[in-house]
């Protein structure tokens, strides 16, 4: 196990991980969706004369649809579609006018689950200064400041940056850019909050990222690829994701709540 990984492991299991880890991950109540008066009244009219093309066609709109069926995804992602499956359009509102429109308002106004709110959370998180470096949204004020700072701009822009600057050879956006001790460090952030499935996947891709190829670089800088790793990862036992840390010492996986540490280490 990686010097780093093993000193989050320990912080995971001795202190007050999860605790601590809200300052970066603090999970908002689920506020409900919303829909505006607008498109309510477009729905509920339809709903009241039995317009089923246009009641399905405006529900499609909405961020959630209120019946999970398996034909909805092919209706949301070709509109034209709705037109000539009559029959199907027709299955669907049959369902809608059996659920009446309280629970449809209710089904579509469903908040978004809590591994929906993650994503933004690490960035906003380094916005907040807490590493104690200067953070740049620019590439260019970024490129041009001298000692230790950060890069913070979108995992697209990240990629990009990379490519072009740092000789990344992945085509996974990146999460973080930094300089410290003038050398840069690149990596994917993730808050890993369950066993099994989407989140396996999700270490998967980290692990990707800092096994990726480096080719040599227009800046000629060293570059350090990370994995910056929450969760169940850190929970010690015969799980997927704690075995591969076990057993590949070579690769980075470092706590956000230790990033600090190991930046100003490098």
């Amino acid at each position: 196990m990686n010097y780093w990984t093993e000193l989050s492991v320990n912080y995971a299991n001795q202190r007050d991980y999860l605790d601590s880890l809200f300052r970066v991950y603090p999970m908002s109540p689920n506020i409900r969706r919303t829909i505006s008066e607008e498109k309510w009244n477009i729905i509920e009219n339809s709903f009241n004369e039995q317009n089923n093309e246009i009641l399905v066609k405006e529900l499609l709109k909405l961020d959630l649809f209120p019946i999970k069926d398996s034909y909805v995804a092919y209706l949301k992602r070709d509109p034209s579609s709705i037109t000539r499956n009559p029959n199907t359009i027709n299955r669907l509102a049959g369902n809608l006018y059996q659920m009446g429109l309280n629970e449809i308002y209710n089904k579509c106004t469903e908040p978004k689950e809590t591994n929906r709110q993650i994503g933004p959370l690490f960035k906003r998180w380094i916005d907040t200064g807490t590493i104690g470096a200067p953070v740049f949204h620019n590439i260019n004020e970024f490129l041009n400041s001298n000692g230790n700072a950060i890069l913070n701009i979108s995992d697209t822009e990240m990629k990009n940056f990379a490519k072009q600057y740092l000789g990344y050879d992945h085509e996974k956006g990146l999460d973080f850019i930094a300089r410290f001790n003038n050398k840069y460090i690149i990596g994917e952030a993730k808050f890993l909050t369950d066993f099994g499935g989407h989140q396996d996947a999700q270490f998967a891709d980290a692990i990707s990222t800092i096994t990726s190829t480096l080719l040599p670089n227009i800046l000629n800088v060293e570059v350090i690829k990370i994995a910056i790793c929450d969760g169940v990862l850190y929970i010690r036992g015969n799980n997927k994701m704690h075995r591969h840390l076990e057993n590949h010492d070579e690769e980075i996986v470092v706590s956000s709540l230790l990033l600090r540490e190991f930046l100003y280490s490098v």
